[in-house]
């Protein structure tokens, strides 16, 4: 067994991975953007490394500066949770040349599986279903014509090598074809460095159901349980559970199993997750996640074990030690707490200072968290805060659980997720299992949330926050550490914070156009010498796992531009200078 690890994450999973190496004796090294040096995922780690500023290209998702960490600290292995380095394959051969433990699978799985236009290739030669979809990558929006022309509307364009919904887009009708397909590949390159992207039959009614697999390197695969994640919106799940409700065991045993096929043909060591699309009694393949999922902590509610902690024996050449527990007891529910406004199902991204968290304590309730009071949720990464997980003898006492413990989860200072979630799990087609992945956007009405005081913009039917990074405090901005609690009343100084973020919008602009936070230029539609409105979108901004549009802040004249595709830029860069016209 290993003696030291390196966890090469932040937030949430990784804190979750520094507990579990805690209960085996297992020392944790943590690494960190200097933005994140004060970041809980460090304060309860045993070591940490400063891997250095700017953006993660730079620290998380620098290869070379983890490896140098994990060997400059003696650790012998590494696990890269999910996200980042999770699924990257050369990521997992560099640890293995260093003569470290890499905590997942192979490079060859990793690649296999992580490439959906070669995941489906496997799932043909496992006998697993597939929905229809192209025989390979497209390389034009004429191919989607195609496709839905033989197959029917509506289609998605998928990013081979994506996932969480990046570089994904619904196409209705062929002459949302082109625009989709671009934005596609534009999202898909920024994201994961590879713009390919395949198309698929979108199925209308379907379910999300996924199935926990895990193998060891002593010939044991097995499946433990599956999970529905039908709640979803852009593709981002909201609410899980296990086991998926209202299966049949026909149809449960037959998804297992193919998830076992599926996992032996590739060689699989170590969890993974294979996710289908089920709809009317058939199921469909989907894709291969080759890391820990989000949603792994129902799994281990229902099944009374510690996945995390498997990963870590398995890692170490041990045999699984949960063939056991594969059959589900119970039920088990979790909310995803997201940074985020809520307001009319807009779900925008909203970083700020988390005043206040408390998390509800009671019986079959479990709060995974990344924050506690004090902490920053930075505008650079992932907008989860945590997630609360509600576990019951039977599902209904689960829901019950979870939403007394949503009631009395206390976060101030951002609006997040939490009033969503206590809306989906109380409304009646939940609780019935009336549901599919578009059920969400189309059904469940959150019309009556109150919108944080931030500025919006909507740009082709989907909303955006965007953030004034200087709200927050000058100087260090995000990341500096947190201050004390000041004596005065939290929530008079949040009002204060609100009063001069108002004040600070209503004030007249200078055509200054500066990037709202850190991320990459993905997209410039302007040209210096262009006229353009206000509210037009100039340029669009990668950021927090989604496309921010950067809209003109007044009518006028575009100026010099101090940005190129593919430049990653922190808070506050100038981009360019919009002069008003002078009146005739």
């Amino acid at each position: 067994m290993f003696t030291k690890i390196l966890i090469a994450n932040r937030g949430e999973i990784a804190v979750r991975v520094a507990r579990s190496c805690r209960s085996l004796g297992i020392e944790s090294v943590a690494v960190h953007s200097s933005a994140d040096a004060g970041s809980l995922h460090v304060r309860v780690a045993d070591a940490a490394v400063d891997l250095g500023e700017g953006p993660a290209s730079e620290n998380y998702l620098n290869i070379g500066k983890i490896i140098a960490a994990a060997v400059e600290s003696g650790a012998q292995a590494i696990h890269p949770g999910y996200g980042f380095l999770s699924e990257n394959a050369a990521f997992a051969e560099a640890v293995a040349a260093a003569g470290l433990a890499f905590i997942g699978p192979s490079a060859h799985a990793i690649t296999t599986m992580g490439g959906k236009v070669a995941a489906r290739e496997v799932a043909v030669n496992a006998q697993v279903p597939l929905a229809p979809g192209s025989n390979g990558a497209i390389a034009s929006a004429a191919v989607v014509e195609a496709f839905g022309a033989e197959h029917g509307y509506p289609v998605l364009v998928k990013a081979s090598a994506g996932g969480g919904g990046r570089g994904m887009r619904r196409i209705d009708s062929a002459d949302q074809a082109q625009e989709a397909f671009d934005a596609a590949v534009r999202e898909a390159t920024a994201a994961f460095g590879n713009g390919e992207v395949y198309l698929e039959r979108y199925l209308t009614h379907a379910r999300h159901v996924e199935v926990q697999v895990f193998a060891d390197s002593h010939g044991n695969t097995v499946y433990v349980g599956d999970r529905d994640c039908s709640v979803q919106r852009r593709h981002q799940k909201l609410v899980e559970e296990s086991p998926a409700p209202g299966l049949s065991d026909a149809l449960r045993r037959s998804m297992g199993e193919s998830a076992v096929r599926l996992a032996r043909e590739v060689g699989y060591v170590g969890a993974g997750t294979v996710e289908f699309l089920v709809e009317d009694e058939k199921f469909y393949f989907l894709e291969m996640n080759t890391r820990i999922q989000v949603e792994h902590p129902v799994t281990e509610m229902v099944h009374g074990v510690d996945l995390i902690a498997e990963q870590i024996r398995v890692a170490a050449g041990e045999r699984l030690s949960i063939l056991d527990n594969l059959a589900p007891k119970g039920a088990a529910i979790e909310a995803r707490i997201n940074a985020e406004d809520v307001a009319e199902g807009k779900f925008l991204p909203a970083p700020g200072p988390v005043d206040v968290l408390e998390a509800p304590e009671g019986e079959g309730l479990r709060f995974d968290g990344g924050y506690v009071s004090g902490d920053i949720v930075l505008p650079y990464y992932d907008s989860l805060i945590g997630k609360l997980i509600a576990y019951g003898p039977d599902r209904e006492t689960a829901i019950e659980r979870l939403l007394d413990g949503l009631d009395r989860l206390k976060i101030e200072g951002v609006p997040t997720t939490a009033p969503a979630a206590k809306t989906i799990v109380s409304h009646p087609d939940f609780r019935q299992v009336r549901f599919s992945t578009l059920w969400l956007e189309e059904t469940v009405d959150f019309t009556e949330e109150e919108p944080a005081d931030r500025s919006t913009v909507e740009v082709g039917g989907r909303f955006y926050i965007i953030p004034t990074f200087s709200d927050y405090g000058t100087g260090a901005g995000y990341g500096a550490a947190a201050p004390a609690a000041p004596a005065a009343d939290t929530a008079s100084a949040a009002g204060g914070r609100t009063r001069q973020a108002r004040a600070k919008r209503e004030a007249v602009s200078d055509g200054t156009v500066k990037a709202p936070m850190q991320g990459t230029i993905v997209k410039i539609n302007v040209a210096p010498g262009q006229r353009v409105e206000k509210g037009e979108v100039l340029f669009v901004l990668e950021a927090m796992k989604m496309e921010n549009p950067i809209p003109a802040p007044v009518s006028g004249v575009v100026g010099d531009i101090d940005a190129t595709i593919g430049h990653s830029l922190a808070a506050g860069t100038l981009l360019t200078k919009i002069t008003e016209e002078a009146a005739a």
